[in-house]
């Protein structure tokens, strides 16, 4: 009995501390983050309506299953400043606005933190999600053309048809327009901007 109360209180002490270490220690040193203030405005900006739909469409996608959001610290490496994939490090303020942080833990594809820094054409982002190998060769990104429509051109054509080139071009008389998901999406990837800085204190991690 002796011995099987033992395990019962390593098993419930493990937990106890996995718990602390996960949630409380994470809530002392980050749960006091408030934003703060910048000359156009609170920092980070929040989010509007469309791009907050659309992290829930890059979620249910599983988008950050190969795309991080996360620059890396300079004392791990300069790489991710080096590809421009960024202009500084991530800190923790930078998700403050997140329902959820989409982290990541591997990069199969780049770094999505900064991508509507690097793209500001939503077309492009559109071309991209609908055939990703005609806008990057190679690319092994899955297509994500259910996310589109395609229609039959009745009158002028839709100011938001999408332009593809060659196979993946729609044929004559018809075009491919986004879902509302793939347009919140892009709404939500163009918000990813870290083009702002924090006050110096802000840049130590707590």
């Amino acid at each position: 009995m002796n011995q099987l109360r033992s395990l019962f209180l390593m098993i419930a002490s493990f937990f106890f501390l996995s718990w602390f270490g996960i949630v409380i220690y994470s809530y002392i040193h980050l749960g006091h983050l408030r934003s703060v203030a910048g000359t156009d405005g609170l920092l980070p900006p929040e989010y509007n309506g469309s791009a907050v739909r659309g992290a829930h469409v890059y979620a249910v996608n599983g988008c950050m299953t190969c795309h991080t959001q996360q620059i890396r610290q300079l004392d791990v490496t300069h790489a991710d400043i080096d590809r421009k994939w960024g202009e500084r490090p991530s800190v923790p303020l930078d998700y403050l606005r997140d329902r959820t942080a989409f982290l990541g833990n591997i990069r199969i594809g780049p770094d999505l933190s900064n991508i509507g820094m690097r793209l500001t054409d939503p077309m492009k982002l559109y071309q991209h999600l609908y055939e990703p190998a005609q806008m990057v060769e190679g690319s092994i990104m899955p297509s994500y053309r259910y996310l589109f429509h395609l229609q039959k051109i009745q009158g002028e054509p839709s100011a938001y048809a999408i332009v593809l080139v060659g196979p993946h071009a729609p044929q004559l008389g018809y075009e491919i327009v986004p879902t509302r998901d793939v347009q919140d999406l892009v709404a939500y990837l163009l918000s990813l901007k870290h083009n702002y800085t924090f006050p110096e204190e802000s840049h130590t991690a707590p």
